[in-house]
Protein backbone atom coordinates (compact mmCIF):
# COMPACT_ATOMS: atom_id res chain seq x y z
CA UNK A 1 0.00 0.00 0.00
CA UNK A 2 1.21 3.59 -0.68
CA UNK A 3 0.68 5.38 2.78
CA UNK A 4 0.27 9.40 1.45
CA UNK A 5 1.80 12.37 2.87
CA UNK A 6 -1.83 12.97 4.81
CA UNK A 7 -1.15 9.42 6.81
CA UNK A 8 2.35 10.24 7.36
CA UNK A 9 1.81 13.61 8.80
CA UNK A 10 -0.78 12.60 11.17
CA UNK A 11 1.42 10.01 12.44
CA UNK A 12 3.96 12.41 12.88
CA UNK A 13 1.76 14.77 14.77
CA UNK A 14 1.11 11.95 17.05
CA UNK A 15 4.38 11.38 17.76
CA UNK A 16 4.66 14.78 18.45
CA UNK A 17 1.53 14.49 21.03
CA UNK A 18 3.44 11.23 22.85
CA UNK A 19 6.59 13.38 23.10
CA UNK A 20 4.66 16.04 24.81
CA UNK A 21 2.85 13.99 26.98
CA UNK A 22 6.07 12.33 28.51
CA UNK A 23 7.58 15.74 28.85
CA UNK A 24 3.75 16.40 31.19
CA UNK A 25 4.87 13.33 32.77
CA UNK A 26 8.49 14.39 33.63
CA UNK A 27 7.91 17.88 34.98
CA UNK A 28 5.26 16.38 36.94
CA UNK A 29 1.94 18.11 35.31
CA UNK A 30 -1.34 17.87 36.31
CA UNK A 31 -2.81 14.01 35.79
CA UNK A 32 -5.99 15.06 34.06
CA UNK A 33 -3.79 17.12 31.91
CA UNK A 34 -1.91 14.31 30.91
CA UNK A 35 -4.94 11.84 30.68
CA UNK A 36 -6.83 14.56 27.97
CA UNK A 37 -3.49 14.54 26.04
CA UNK A 38 -3.65 10.61 25.76
CA UNK A 39 -7.25 10.45 25.35
CA UNK A 40 -6.14 12.81 22.00
CA UNK A 41 -3.81 10.64 20.82
CA UNK A 42 -6.14 7.84 21.17
CA UNK A 43 -8.87 10.10 19.38
CA UNK A 44 -6.02 10.88 17.09
CA UNK A 45 -4.67 6.85 16.17
CA UNK A 46 -8.25 5.63 15.88
CA UNK A 47 -9.19 8.15 13.26
CA UNK A 48 -5.53 7.39 11.59
CA UNK A 49 -6.10 3.52 11.54
CA UNK A 50 -9.57 4.24 9.94
CA UNK A 51 -8.06 6.52 6.94
CA UNK A 52 -5.46 3.69 6.22
CA UNK A 53 -8.07 0.85 6.63
CA UNK A 54 -10.39 3.03 4.25
CA UNK A 55 -7.75 3.94 2.09
CA UNK A 56 -6.80 0.31 1.38
CA UNK A 57 -10.03 -1.02 0.84
CA UNK A 58 -10.93 1.63 -1.72
CA UNK A 59 -7.58 0.16 -3.43
CA UNK A 60 -8.09 -3.56 -3.18
CA UNK A 61 -11.13 -3.05 -4.09
CA UNK A 62 -10.32 -1.18 -7.77
CA UNK A 63 -7.68 -4.05 -8.18
CA UNK A 64 -10.11 -6.70 -7.35
CA UNK A 65 -12.80 -5.40 -9.82
CA UNK A 66 -10.16 -4.72 -12.50
CA UNK A 67 -8.99 -8.30 -12.20
CA UNK A 68 -12.69 -9.60 -12.60
CA UNK A 69 -12.51 -10.26 -8.86
CA UNK A 70 -15.33 -10.52 -6.25
CA UNK A 71 -14.71 -7.90 -3.18
CA UNK A 72 -17.05 -9.34 -1.12
CA UNK A 73 -14.07 -10.88 0.96
CA UNK A 74 -11.53 -7.77 1.02
CA UNK A 75 -15.22 -5.80 2.34
CA UNK A 76 -15.27 -8.24 5.51
CA UNK A 77 -11.72 -8.57 5.90
CA UNK A 78 -11.59 -4.44 6.23
CA UNK A 79 -14.52 -4.55 8.72
CA UNK A 80 -12.34 -7.16 11.07
CA UNK A 81 -9.51 -4.94 10.96
CA UNK A 82 -11.29 -2.08 11.88
CA UNK A 83 -13.22 -4.64 14.58
CA UNK A 84 -9.83 -6.01 15.82
CA UNK A 85 -8.44 -2.45 16.37
CA UNK A 86 -11.21 -0.84 18.93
Amino acid sequence: MNYNEQMKNRVRRMEGQLRGILKMMEEHKDCRDVITQLSATRTAIDRTIGVVVSRNLVDCVQRAEESGQDPEELVVEAVNLLVRSR
